[in-house]
């Protein structure tokens, strides 16, 4: 892991491989689950560019504002992504995703209202909530450990999508 700072950072998956692992195990089972609930993967992506502007994880923002043009994304919605309660620029479900992202992503405060959850609930099914949840819960982990690790931005390139 390369870093910007001047105090030398951790390197991970270098020092603890086995560690590292399961957190992309983790990450790919709940992509994996978000797939057969049938969550949209603009709505995946959204929810890692929401919470990463929250954390302020300047890697995590890179990478997937990238990977959500690659996959057709337009600017005008991710520049308003951190706005998106004040604009027409989101469906229903990715209101509710966004709005269950923001709480999980700070749990600390309101512990994920009961309204919230509703919302969701709404225009989602269980299995699909539940991968929200590790969606959310996937991306605020990998923020924490870019931000620790002082991983540095502006390298990711993404997989060009598929047509």
């Amino acid at each position: 892991m390369t870093n910007s700072d001047s105090v030398s950072r951790v390197a991970l998956k270098k020092i603890t491989p086995q560690v590292s692992g399961a957190m992309g195990s983790l990450h790919a089972a709940a992509v994996s689950a978000a797939q057969d609930a049938k969550v949209e993967s603009e709505i995946l992506e959204l929810i890692r560019i929401r919470a990463s502007q929250i954390n302020g994880c300047a890697f995590c923002l890179d990478m997937h504002t990238k990977d959500a043009r690659a996959q057709g994304e337009t600017e005008q919605r991710i520049y308003a992504l951190n706005a998106w309660r004040e604009t027409p620029f989101f469906s229903a479900r990715e209101r509710a995703a966004l709005a269950l992202t923001e709480a999980v992503t700070l749990v600390h405060d309101g512990h994920v209202p009961d309204a919230v959850y509703a919302e969701a609930a709404e225009v989602f099914d269980e299995e699909q909530i539940a991968a929200l949840i590790w969606a959310a819960t996937v991306i605020n982990a990998y923020n924490r450990i870019a931000i620790a690790t002082r991983m540095v931005p502006g390298a990711y390139q993404p997989v060009p999508k598929k047509d």
